[in-house]
């Protein structure tokens, strides 16, 4: 049995953030020592690893819940989890091409700027600009 702290160490996740696991209902509730500190098994260790894997992989908290309950049905259809997972890899793909497009307009804006002075800064005109930008599509970049 694992103190918290000791649960957030071999997971890799800060303690605050497993209370709001617990807070969430990522986390089932555990039962308390007689000293009256929570004490998690390996049940739990695994589960919250699951979490902070799915979590460094991008996966939204409402898709965590939901994969955290597929997954508590072995014997069921894999197709609900590839769908899942196809989605976030759609928004990943999506992010990539955002972040792309911000990168090519960062050294555009900065292969443009003379370094003079600030009252002739392409950069801060740009910013000041929006209709500057190359890439100026509002809605994609605002991310």
């Amino acid at each position: 049995m694992l103190t918290i702290g000791k649960l957030g160490k071999a997971a890799g996740v800060k303690v605050p953030t497993i209370r709001y696991y617990e807070q969430i209902g990522l986390l089932p509730d555990v039962g308390r020592s007689a000293g009256n500190q929570r004490l998690y098994g390996t049940d739990v260790l695994n589960r919250l690893r699951f979490i902070r894997h799915a979590r460094d992989l991008g996966f939204p908290l409402e898709d965590v819940r939901e994969l955290l309950s597929l997954s508590d049905q072995p014997d069921h259809s894999c197709a609900a989890v590839d769908t899942i997972a196809v989605r976030q890899l759609a928004e990943v793909r999506d992010r990539i091409s955002r972040l792309q497009a911000l990168e090519a307009e960062l050294a555009r804006m900065i292969a443009q700027d003379a370094h003079t002075t600030i009252a002739d800064c392409r950069v801060i005109e740009v910013l000041g600009n929006h209709d500057l930008c190359k890439h100026h599509d509002h809605a994609e970049t605002a991310h």
